[in-house]
């Protein structure tokens, strides 16, 4: 369920916003509120989108392992959009749903590899205020997924907390895209830390 955001959206208008419009519908099946809350400054929306499309072209780095950073980071940060699109992106694009969906609990759940909860661990880390990332983290990580895979998981993790702060600012919330897609919903954690289903 969409929440109202803390600036109003406003109407997408212009040739771009036509085809942002049928873009957005044709992928996700209606307008996020975001687009059109950014839509007071189209450059900051066209921006973001064109560098995100710029992230996304990114390959050295497993597509599991970035969605799970992604969204390990989103989840860090508390942007409930940036986790329901991301998983609603991993059954888009036939990656592991099963896995995504522990994302949020990865520290309980018993799903995930050893690198896959080094690769969530470091994201977390990057997303604390201060980064709280250490040398065997990275050491680990660079034994784990060779240089260029962790310079790309950093530009990953680096992206997403851009983006989910900007959404966490401004109150762009989910609006349920998994759900539309008959995805289970995500696993969450209690506020004890303890998983709940």
């Amino acid at each position: 369920m969409a929440n109202s955001t803390r600036v109003p959206p406003t109407r997408i208008t212009g040739v771009y916003g036509a085809l942002l419009t049928a873009i957005s519908k044709k992928m996700l099946g209606q307008v996020p509120d975001g687009a059109g809350v950014l839509w007071h400054y189209p450059a900051v929306l066209k921006d973001s989108m064109s560098f995100g499309r710029k992230v996304d072209s990114w390959n050295r780095l497993d597509p599991n392992l970035a969605s799970f950073a992604s969204m390990a980071a989103a989840g860090a940060i508390g942007c409930s959009f940036c986790l329901d699109l991301h998983y609603f992106m991993t059954h888009d694009r036939g990656l592991d749903e099963a896995k995504a969906r522990e994302v949020p609990r990865w520290r309980q759940s018993t799903v995930f590899t050893p690198v896959e909860r080094r690769v969530m661990e470091y994201a977390e880390a990057m997303s604390r205020t201060p980064p709280a990332v250490t040398d065997e983290m990275t050491a680990a990580l660079l034994e784990d997924l060779g240089p260029a895979a962790l310079v790309e998981l950093t530009g990953r993790v680096g992206f997403m907390n851009s983006s989910a702060r900007g959404n966490v600012a401004l109150g762009i919330r989910s609006q349920e895209f998994a759900a539309s897609c008959g995805l289970p919903p995500l696993a969450a954690r209690t506020s004890d830390g303890v998983a709940s289903a």
